[in-house]
């Protein structure tokens, strides 16, 4: 016998919550009508936009893909990735793995060519790298010649395509004249550079926006980076650039991380009557949330509490050999801190790639009032990229 719900039953239960009519859907919908004076920040994988209430239409700051440069420092960090995945294309007996190395050995020789200062300081031109933008024009001539030279190495000599010798001849070198500056150090400079621009740039908007953080409604929307990334505070990159940005004032607790929730589409923005629908939408979301939150606190008062943790962050040391959550770097000089985000961040799959500099970089901006220039950038600020064949 096929087995359904008694009627009533169903009909108890969607009465509560499981219907657009029911006790749980007025609640938040009603919630979030009387919240229609409160500012509400929708965050998406890529932009943040503020609902500031009382109708005002909606104000919009884009941290990633539409940035300026984002692409070129990502491709340059890249290089140090798609190295080992060649090498990981010839274990497993990918066929067609030396076209995809002949076709990323031309690519890299083209942008080794279009790569000049003026490009970076006229064309690129991101206020928060201003004056350093010779030092990335070196960075990236430099990450090009050493990758060109490893996979001509490579291709050669196939006992050079292999993770051992990846490690100590590209990676991680110590000493070594062909590659004074290992290709991991680049990829630290680079996700850094890349997150100093976006984390500059958000902090000095939110600052902007004279938002009352203590009122202030917060929905984490959709996806962010990996599939499975940034679902927590401690693993999501902009929770803790927005904590910091409301100079730790934000609580926590009104911050709502929802994969789940619809995408936030820019374009639905652009009319009042669409902006007044998206903005509805979310205040529902948030209080979808809020409202089994509220009566947690109503119903069981008398026990203990949830209270959200903001930092459970390890320092590793020399002997740290495992970790469960994203270390700390203690200094700007802690290049094994630094080297082990990249791993970390790659290992958990809770983690956005960003995270491998996001932390650092934030701090570093609140300790030098949100100044870029201030910033210590790890394997750039204190590191010389030299010219190993002459740029062109």
């Amino acid at each position: 016998m096929t087995y359904k719900p008694d009627p009533e039953f169903q009909s108890l239960y969607s009465v509560f919550t499981a219907d657009p009519d029911s006790i749980g859907a007025h609640l938040n919908a009603y919630s979030g009508e009387l919240s229609s004076d409160d500012p509400l920040l929708v965050v998406t994988g890529s932009d943040f936009v503020i609902f500031p209430g009382n109708g005002a239409p909606p104000l919009r700051e884009s941290f990633r893909n539409s940035m300026r440069g984002f692409v070129e420092l990502t491709a340059v960090s890249h290089l140090g990735v798609a190295v080992p995945f060649l090498i990981r294309l010839k274990e497993l007996g990918f066929p067609r793995w030396e076209e995809d190395a002949q076709r990323f050995i031309a690519q890299t020789r083209r942008v080794r060519d279009v790569n000049s200062l003026t490009y970076w300081r006229d064309t690129v031109a991101v206020e928060a790298w201003r004056g350093s933008e010779e030092k990335i024009t070196d960075l990236v001539d430099y990450s090009c010649d050493v990758t060109l030279d490893f996979m001509e190495r490579g291709l050669a000599d196939p006992s050079c395509f292999a993770f051992p010798y990846l490690r100590e001849n590209f990676l991680d070198p110590v000493a070594s004249p062909s590659v004074p500056v290992p290709m991991n150090d680049m990829m630290a400079a680079t996700f850094a550079l890349v997150f100093l621009d976006s984390g500059f740039r958000v902090t000095r908007w939110l600052r902007a926006q004279n938002i009352d953080w203590n009122r202030l409604m917060v929905i984490f929307s959709g996806r962010a980076g990996r599939p499975t990334a940034g679902l927590t505070w401690q693993s999501n990159s902009q929770c803790y650039v927005l904590y910091k940005a409301s100079g730790e004032q934000l609580p926590p607790d009104r911050v709502y991380i929802a994969p789940h929730a619809p995408s936030l589409v820019p374009a639905e923005l652009d009319t009042p009557e669409g902006s007044a629908r998206v903005e509805a939408e979310f205040r529902k979301i948030w209080f979808s949330t809020r409202t089994t939150v509220e009566m947690g606190r109503a119903m069981y008062a008398d026990y203990p509490a949830y209270q959200p943790m903001i930092d459970a962050s390890p320092v590793i040391d020399p002997t740290t050999q495992i970790l469960g959550e994203l270390p700390r770097v203690k200094s700007p000089e802690d290049r094994r801190a630094f080297i082990t985000l990249l791993r970390f961040v790659m290992e958990d799959p809770r983690q956005q790639l960003a995270n491998a500099s996001a932390h650092y970089i934030t701090d570093q901006l609140m300790e030098n009032d949100n100044r870029p220039e201030k910033v210590i950038i790890p394997g750039f600020t204190n590191t010389t990229y030299p010219r190993l064949t002459p740029r062109r």
